[in-house]
């Protein structure tokens, strides 16, 4: 029986990949979060379910180091942004675990969403991006366009700047870009990429309705254009495993890249009701198995609603942590 632990269990993404692999009668699920009230925890038997620390912690990594020997850990799955980085940079140290997370040189560029542009800018259409720096503000813009922060997600700190008169009333900040403004559609691009970095599967769905930077409502789309870029984004990115690649058509209605989250989006579900059930394929790449060589998915559209789990007041996790932050799509 194979050990999973999947952190962020507060978050859409993280109650996904649970409940993903809860389906499978070979794995026992451990479900791990900063907070006693995320919802994820009670999806498993009360055996099952850990506080941990969070992300941002200098103790965290200890602390998923000391699980996997106590719970005797095969497989660790984080869906949570910032847990990445720090993971990945001790993946040697998780062993006899498997961290299923891309690289540390695939996340340092997926989570930066200037060097990301950089790296893709000469495969595929990207924006036009540049630092909000002097040199940058002092560019050619068709306007309005976009500022926004490097890092981060789920549309946080993304602002719409109207004019050169605004653009230059902002004060200057490396730690945020300026972008070409996209007029068409969005897109989040689900990619499953094996071992070699070939792209087994590319679903492609529209964002329907969103709340929070979170779709809520959306359908998947056959696509030749989406698919085959989100493909070479994963290229350039050396991408292994599961990222989110979210497009928007150009005003010539070319997809071009927005940003890579490199992690399982909250609105999985979709993906793997439409028949690609990327938590338990990326489960086997980290066993070594074997993948498809290509998967094709159903047309198929989706509502999401608020759902409830009952437990015992006994049985809630007690943690020092009251809140708690899970970046998403």
């Amino acid at each position: 029986m194979t050990r999973v632990l999947v952190t962020g269990a507060g978050g859409p993404a993280g109650v996904a990949v649970i409940r993903s692999l809860l389906k499978r009668d070979d794995v026992t699920v451990f479900a791990a979060d900063m907070d006693g009230w995320a919802s994820g925890l009670y999806l498993v038997p009360a055996a099952q379910r850990r506080i941990v620390e969070p992300g941002r912690s200098d103790s965290f990594v200890d602390g998923i180091i000391a699980l996997v020997a106590a719970d005797a850990l095969d497989v660790v799955f984080s869906t949570v942004d910032v847990e990445l980085p720090p993971l990945a940079r001790r993946r040697d140290e998780l062993a006899p675990a498997v961290l299923a997370a891309p690289s540390i040189e695939t996340l340092d560029v997926t989570l930066d969403k200037f060097l990301l542009a950089e790296r893709c800018a000469p495969l595929l259409r990207t924006p036009v991006t540049s630092l909000l720096d002097a040199e940058g503000v002092a560019e050619k813009w068709d306007f309005p366009v976009i500022v926004k922060p490097r890092r981060g997600a789920g549309s946080r700190g993304v602002r719409l700047v109207a004019d050169r008169v605004a653009l230059e009333a902002l004060d200057f900040d490396d730690a945020l870009i300026i972008q070409e403004h996209l007029p068409g559609d969005e897109y989040s691009v689900d990619v499953m990429a094996d071992a070699s970095s070939h792209v087994i599967a590319a679903v492609p769905r529209t964002r329907t309705r969103v709340d929070s930077g979170v779709s809520i409502a959306g359908r998947t789309v056959h696509d030749a254009d989406l698919e085959s870029t989100a493909a070479a984004v994963a290229a350039a990115i050396g991408l292994t495993g599961v990222a989110n690649v979210q497009l928007r058509r150009d005003k010539h209605g070319i997809p071009a890249l927005l940003e890579v989250n490199p992690r399982f989006p909250g609105a999985m579900p979709l993906t793997i009701a439409a028949g690609v059930d990327m938590p338990s394929l990326a489960l086997d790449l980290a066993l070594g198995l074997d993948l498809p060589e290509r998967l094709d998915f159903a047309d198929i559209a989706n509502v999401r609603y608020l759902e409830d789990v009952f437990i015992d007041p006994s049985e809630v996790l007690l943690s020092d942590h009251a809140a708690h932050g899970v970046e998403d799509e």
